[in-house]
């Protein structure tokens, strides 16, 4: 396992990941906890729309703040080139912006959901995040989820917890529930 030199400060990164359910339900669980303490929390959300159904009840908690993606979305694979390419543009658009407010409003924690799916998809920049999580503020507690972490990213975290499918609605082309995985 990785033997890295422990992080500077006390914000640490995390890294939910894996093929089961739950990545983001973990993170937002997160979220919740340190909000319930207090702390200021920023969440962005890469490859979904601004229409799931968590963000209704965390738009109501006064310490965190959801910025608004694309109204539309698309799996990656679903995307055309020309649509790859303006995505591509704007999560990168969309780190720098994020990664800014973080620092400068001084929150507690920072949640780029997907992220991890994004950079994997090639729709993110890996190196950026890299830089980020390297220079980020010392306090800011990151959490980032998605499948299939890479191995600069797994060596930028303090923790990395994979949730593991063993068996899902899915295999057998149950479609996504409203409030259950929606």
């Amino acid at each position: 396992m990785d033997k890295k030199k422990p992080r500077k400060g006390t914000g640490l990164v995390h890294i939910y990941c894996g093929d089961g359910k739950g990545k983001t339900t973990t993170g937002m669980g997160l979220c919740i906890r340190a909000a319930g303490h207090g702390c200021r929390v920023l969440i962005y959300q890469f490859m979904k729309n601004n229409k799931t159904s968590e963000r209704k009840v965390l738009e109501q908690i006064e310490q965190i703040t959801l910025l608004d993606g694309l109204e539309e979305e698309k799996f990656s694979f679903q995307l055309t080139e020309e649509e790859r390419y303006n995505r591509k543009k704007f999560y990168n658009r969309q780190l720098e912006k994020v990664t800014e407010m973080a620092a400068e409003q001084d929150y507690d924690v920072l949640f780029l959901d997907e992220a991890v799916y994004a950079v994997r998809a090639g729709l993110l920049d890996e190196d950026a995040l890299v830089k980020f999580l390297q220079n980020k503020p010392e306090k800011l507690e990151v959490i980032l989820t998605g499948q299939e972490p890479g191995e600069r990213l797994v060596a930028e975290a303090d923790y990395v917890s994979e949730i593991r499918k063993i068996k899902h609605p899915f295999d057998w082309k149950q479609p996504a529930r409203d409030g259950i995985e929606r």
